[in-house]
């Protein structure tokens, strides 16, 4: 997924250290996309208050809605695209020559590297159902110059956490079960079902911190009321979180160690420098081989918004432990 909204305050943030047990809850905010798509995506991260949870990013989620999804070639680099559908099929494409089509309980995930350039479309003619997560990874230094990559995966383990509440373990490690998603930091990315009434205790890692993201229903998640959409950040030093819920209820875990860097993110590239970004931009304008051609495309594509007039600040974050 592009960006297509920019808003410069987001380039600064004070977010709360990471040094602790935390219990801050954040609404969302709606984003409408615009354009040829017309889409209203709901946007958890980042946000002032909380620019990262672990090496996660950024999360959207484009539905329920109906619409007709072209999102045209787009370049990214320094970041991992995690794509975790609910309803409705999308096609992706890459400069890799990936042409793949993903449903409900399949994972698409594309490394960038240094560079790679992609598209989105919905399946069908006009307007469908569409509803899915679309997250994003920021790469560490040892990955992140690297070769772009794409994975496609349809058999993910479950972790069953008794009482008929279970965990798709989409990327990541969660209860002592990996994904088989190449990951490059310590990190976990979760769907748990939550059937009415049940409580569970979901396991952590002491070191790492982590966010749950409603999805479904109304869960409470170690008493506080997360409701859909909504992301409740519980910081790092837990080794477990109660979840139970009054009816069905379906919510998305983030974790991890929290990140190497303060990182800069702008449009579609995360980076570490203002001028690594302004080079990016100016390589993707300029129809570098850094970025490729998607496959089955011409030469549609989305141009690149101009920079800012003042120099992209780095999202700081305490990683004390």
């Amino acid at each position: 997924m592009t960006r297509l909204d920019l808003d410069p305050t987001e380039q600064i943030e004070t977010p709360p250290a990471c040094d602790g047990p935390r219990s801050l809850l954040l609404e969302a905010r709606e984003v409408p996309l615009g354009g040829v798509r017309g889409m209203t995506v709901h946007r958890a991260l980042p946000q002032r208050e909380l620019p990262m949870v672990g090496a996660w990013c950024f999360l959207d989620r484009f539905g329920p809605q109906v619409t007709t999804m072209r999102v045209e070639p787009h370049p990214h680099i320094g970041l991992q695209t995690v794509t975790w559908p609910f309803v409705g099929e999308t096609r992706h494409r890459d400069a890799l020559g990936s042409d793949v089509v993903i449903k409900r309980g399949q994972l698409n995930i594309m490394t960038s590297g240094a560079g790679i350039s992609h598209s989105e479309y919905s399946v069908g003619d006009g307007p469908v159902a569409t509803d899915a997560l679309q997250l994003w990874v920021a790469l560490p230094e040892s990955r992140r110059h690297g070769e772009p990559d794409f994975e496609r995966h349809v058999d993910l383990p479950v972790v069953d956490l008794g009482g008929g509440a279970a965990a798709v373990v989409v990327v990541g490690e969660l209860a002592g079960i990996r994904s088989p998603a190449r990951m490059y930091t310590p990190i976990v990315g979760a769907e748990v079902f939550l059937p009415a009434g049940v409580g569970v205790t979901v396991p952590l890692e002491p070191t790492w911190e982590y966010a749950v993201v409603g999805v479904d229903g109304e869960a409470h998640v170690s008493a506080t009321v997360v409701a859909e959409n909504a992301l409740l950040y519980l910081g790092i030093g837990r080794d477990a979180v109660e979840l139970e819920s009054p009816t069905d209820a379906t919510v998305f875990v983030l974790g991890g160690e929290p990140f190497e860097a303060d990182i800069v993110m702008w449009w579609n590239f995360v980076g570490r420098e203002h001028d690594e970004i302004v080079a990016a931009r100016e390589a993707w304008e300029a129809g570098a081989e850094r970025f490729g051609h998607v496959v089955g495309h011409g030469d549609e594509r989305i141009p690149a918004p101009p920079m800012p007039t003042v120099r992209l600040t780095r999202r700081r974050r305490d990683r004390r432990p």
